[in-house]
C-alpha cells in the first residue's frame, strides 16, 4: 500500500517541465525513495526498473560507451520493454553500486533530454563523494527525509483536522478540543516515527506494540548496512556512535563520550559516515551575527540528531506509556524528544530541492550560560526558536539572544496553544510547518 507524500506533487511537475533535467533522489535507506518513484510510474506507459544492486549483469552495459542512446537500446533488449522518450520512465535503483551509471546521467541530459529518467540509492553519498563534479548543472537532486507529521495526519485521513491546523492563529487559536487531539497525534507520531514500513502497518491495524517490532527490524536492517560503509571503520564503531547521537541528544555532541574504546579521530570518521548516509543530522553552532547563518558557523560546536523520533525512542528504550500519558515531556531523557522532533520537522518541510542545515547558538560563560535551540534564516531575517517540552518554562536566553541580537522577536515550540508573549510567538510543537509559512 502506497501512502501520499509530498514529494508525489514535486515529481510530477518534474514530469511534466519541459526543461527537466535527470532526477536523482537522495535519502537515507527505507525512506521511500522508491516507493515514490514507482508511484510516478503509473503517470508512464512504460516503466523500467533497474536495480544495480540486485541485477549485477546489467553492469556491463555501462562498462564501454556511455552514449544513452546505446545504453537505452540494450537495457531495453535485456528487459524487453520499450525504452520511448515520453512514455517510459526509466527508473535507476542503488545507482551507487554501478559508478559508470553515475556517470552516464550527465549524458543522458545532454544527448537524450526527452527522456525521463530518476536515479535513487540509500548509500550514494558516498559513490558521489567520488565524483565531486559528475554532473553539476546537468542533473536535478531531491532529497527525501521519513514522513513528516503534516503527512502522517493525511496518512491517518485527518485532512480536516490538518486545514484546521493550517488556518489556526494566535488571533484565532484551535478550539481546546482540536488542540489536545493534534497534541496527542504528536504523542504517537513521536512514538511512531515517519519511516514508511511502520506509518502503512499503524494506518492499516491501529498496534503500537506490532510498530514497535517495526522499528527493531528497521534498526537491526540500518546497522547491517554499516558494513558497506567503508572497509576500515567496524560496524561495531558506527553502532556505537549512532547510540551515542540518540544518548546525547539536545546537547553538544562530545566525542569522549560516545566510545571508551576509540579515539577522536576515529569516532569523528565513524560520525562523519552516518552522516553522509542521512542516518545522523547535524545541528551547527553559529555566533549568528548576520545572514548567511552559515557564515559563522564553528563546527567544532555540533549537536546531532537521529533521523527519526521512532528510531530515536526505541534506541533509548524510552517508555511508551510515558510518551503518550504524560501532560509534558520534561521526564523523557530531559524532553530532547520534544527537540528532536522539531529539528526533524524544520528540515522535512523545507524545499525538497536542496539539502537543508541547521544551526544552533551557544553562550557559554561564567555563570552566564545561554542557548537557543535552532535559528532559522527567513529573508533577511534570524528567528531564534526554542522547544519547550511542556507548556510551562522560561524563556530567559531567547529573551537575552533577541536583545544581545536586536532582533525583532523569536518562536517557542510547546504544548501550549497559539499564544503571544511580548516579542515571543507562541506555537503549538504540531505546528512547525505554519511557524515556517508566516
Amino acid at each position: 500500500m502506497y501512502l501520499k507524500r509530498d514529494i508525489d506533487s514535486d515529481l510530477l511537475a518534474w514530469k511534466q517541465d519541459p526543461y527537466r533535467k535527470p532526477l536523482i533522489v537522495r535519502g537515507a535507506r527505507q525512506v521511500g525513495k522508491s516507493s515514490a518513484v514507482r508511484e510516478l510510474a503509473k503517470q508512464f506507459e512504460f516503466f523500467l526498473e533497474i536495480n544495480f544492486e540486485e541485477q549485477k549483469q546489467v553492469h556491463s552495459l555501462f562498462a564501454g560507451d556511455l552514449s544513452p542512446v546505446t545504453i537505452c537500446e540494450n537495457i531495453s533488449i535485456l528487459y524487453k520493454i520499450p525504452v520511448i522518450p515520453g512514455k517510459t520512465l526509466v527508473f535507476f535503483d542503488e545507482i551507487q553500486s554501478c559508478i559508470p551509471a553515475i556517470s552516464s546521467l550527465r549524458f543522458f541530459y545532454e544527448k537524450l533530454p526527452e527522456l525521463h529518467l530518476v536515479a535513487a540509492g540509500s548509500l550514494l553519498e558516498f559513490s558521489l563523494e567520488e565524483l565531486p563534479s559528475f554532473g553539476v548543472g546537468r542533473v536535478r537532486t531531491m532529497f527525501m527525509y521519513p514522513f513528516s507529521f503534516d503527512e502522517f495526519l493525511v496518512t491517518l485521513n485527518e485532512e480536516a483536522l490538518l486545514l484546521a491546523k493550517q488556518h489556526a492563529s494566535a488571533k484565532t487559536p484551535l478550539p481546546e478540543a482540536l488542540h489536545q487531539k493534534l497534541t496527542d497525534y504528536v504523542k504517537r507520531f513521536l512514538v511512531l516515527g515517519g519511516m514508511p514500513e511502520v506509518l502503512a502497518r499503524y494506518s492499516q491495524t491501529r498496534d503500537m506494540l506490532a510498530c514497535q517490532t517495526i522499528l527493531d527490524d528497521l534498526i537491526i536492517s540500518l546497522k547491517a548496512d554499516f558494513t558497506k560503509y567503508k572497509r576500515r571503520v567496524p560496524s561495531s564503531r558506527l553502532s556505537e556512535v549512532f547510540l551515542s547521537v540518540a544518548r546525547q541528544s539536545g546537547s553538544k555532541f562530545v566525542y569522549s563520550h560516545a566510545s571508551a574504546e576509540s579515539n577522536h579521530k576515529q569516532i569523528k570518521e565513524a560520525l562523519e559516515l552516518l552522516i553522509m548516509a542521512g542516518l545522523v543530522l547535524p545541528v551547527i553552532h553559529s555566533s549568528a551575527n548576520g545572514i548567511p547563518l552559515g557564515a559563522e558557523r564553528n563546527e567544532k560546536k555540533r549537536k546531532m540528531l537521529i533521523l527519526d523520533t521512532g528510531i530515536f525512542q526505541r534506541l533509548l528504550g524510552l517508555q511508551l506509556s510515558d510518551l503518550l500519558f504524560l501532560e509534558n515531556f520534561n521526564q523523557i531523557n530531559k524532553g530532547s524528544i520534544a527537540e528532536l522532533f522539531v529539528g526533524l520537522e524544520l528540515v522535512k518541510n523545507a524545499s525538497c530541492f536542496q539539502q537543508q542545515e541547521l544551526f544552533y547558538w551557544q553562550r557559554e560563560a561564567l555563570n552566564s550560560n545561554a542557548e537557543v535551540d535552532y535559528l532559522v534564516q527567513s529573508h533577511l531575517e534570524i528567528i531564534p526558536i526554542e522547544v519547550k517540552a511542556g507548556t510551562k518554562g522560561s524563556m530567559q536566553s531567547l529573551f537575552l539572544f533577541l536583545a544581545e541580537k536586536r532582533l525583532p522577536y523569536g518562536i517557542r515550540f510547546s504544548l501550549e496553544n497559539y499564544s503571544s508573549y511580548d516579542k515571543i510567538k507562541g506555537y503549538p510543537i504540531y505546528s512547525v510547518r505554519e511557524a515556517l509559512r508566516t
